[in-house]
């Protein structure tokens, strides 16, 4: 015979036939058998990491000390020497002072163009986090937040305004986030991207031919160092920052801090290692193999410019690659070799 299903009744735990066991213990008991049931785990609160309080920096107190004691010094020197010319004769004396007025004006200019270059360059750095989040993310908020700021950022841009404009009429439209990135990518990054890649190509064309014909290792340094330079700044102006000398410094340290976090140099040895096992060494000179080893790596050097002033990451646009650009190097251009060949006629 089948059990039948015990009917609801009320109990007293007190009752000494009311037994608190599991099932196996309870078999052959004719009492009320309590399976107590594992109590919730309660959520333990978080109590995140006190933020590290800032330490005192010495080298910063110890420069910044330097430098007002040298401005001191300098203020009273032209304060002694207009006070000397003044002695001499009063218009060599409005003369000091004069001149004294136009370097304070000039210095504050610099000081205003530096700290703009900074600020670009810093706004340029935070427009490429905040897009590559974007478009991890895909929030459409942050998207059209990005996307205006760089259409503000691009304003200096003549030949974007066109481009800027069909951007701002897609603002309105309900986009997702990392799609309006890759709409702005191209709309707004085509054109400057076929500038930057003729701009890397024929500074490493210039830099393979010199240091090819070049007598001397110490002209080959300082005109792919003087190269390198500017190929950056030209990247830089092209992409909407304005670097000053301080900018151009910090520039210089994360593209070479990309370098060494991409692996660049190691990209372009094996390239060139591929290169020379196809048998381009046994056609070239050492000369002219040294050239274009040179011109690979400046052209290394200006792909990590790009990745670096580009306000926006590459996820639309295909980026540049490296074989294409070795692969110009070694080959004359059309133009060239149509200039050559005699006119028919």
């Amino acid at each position: 015979m089948t059990e039948r299903p015990r009917k609801p009744a009320a109990f007293r735990l007190d009752d000494p036939n009311v037994v608190v066991t599991d099932a196996a213990e309870a078999a052959g008991r004719r009492t009320v058998m309590v399976t107590p049931e594992p109590e919730p785990a309660l959520p333990v609160p978080f109590e995140p990491a006190p933020a590290p309080r800032p330490r005192w920096r010495w080298g910063t107190l110890f420069w910044s000390a330097c430098g007002g004691l040298v401005l001191l010094g300098l203020g009273v020197s032209v304060a002694r020497l207009v006070s000397d010319l003044f002695s001499y004769s009063s218009g060599l004396g409005y003369l000091g002072v004069v001149l004294s007025a136009l370097a304070v004006v000039a210095l504050i200019v610099v000081i205003g163009r530096e700290a703009l270059g900074l600020w670009r360059l810093t706004t340029v750095e935070k427009l490429h986090a905040r897009a590559a989040q974007t478009l991890i993310s895909d929030d459409r908020t942050q998207g059209r937040a990005v996307v205006r700021e760089l259409i503000a950022f691009e304003r200096s841009t003549p030949e974007l305004a066109r481009a800027r404009r069909n951007l701002e009429s897609h603002l309105g439209e309900i986009i997702d986030g990392a799609d309006l990135i890759r709409l702005a990518e191209r709309e707004l990054m085509t054109s400057l991207d076929a500038q930057a890649r003729r701009l890397v190509s024929g500074a490493a064309k210039r830099v393979s031919l010199v240091t090819a014909v070049s007598p001397r290792a110490a002209v080959d340094l300082l005109f792919v160092l003087f190269t390198a330079l500017s190929l950056i700044r030209k990247l830089a102006r092209l992409y909407g920052s304005r670097p000053g000398t301080l900018g151009m410094i910090r520039l210089f340290r994360l593209v070479l801090s990309h370098l060494a976090l991409t692996g660049g140099m190691a990209a372009t040895d094996s390239l060139i290692q591929q290169l020379l096992g196809h048998g381009v060494a046994a056609r070239l000179s050492a000369r002219l193999g040294e050239g274009v080893l040179n011109g690979l790596l400046t052209a290394r050097l200006g792909l990590a410019a790009i990745e670096v002033t580009r306000p926006l990451p590459f996820a639309a646009l295909p980026p540049p690659a490296l074989n294409d650009l070795a692969g110009e190097l070694l080959r004359p251009r059309k133009e060239d070799v149509q200039e050559e060949r005699p006119s028919s006629g």
